[in-house]
């Protein structure tokens, strides 16, 4: 089991942490949770949860 999830910049040799105050768009549907986070270097980076 995932004991600890991370959110971190996917721009290749970035992975910076990201946190809530890059979090610039939340959407919702029915196949769940969507939040786009854009990072210092300038890349977004998209996750997305089911509810």
């Amino acid at each position: 089991m995932i004991e600890t999830l991370r959110c971190a910049c996917e721009a290749a040799g970035c992975d910076r942490d990201l946190a809530e105050h890059q979090l610039m768009l939340t959407m919702e549907t029915s196949a769940g949770t969507r939040h786009a986070y854009e990072c210092d270097c300038g890349a977004v980076t998209v996750t997305v949860t089911k509810g």
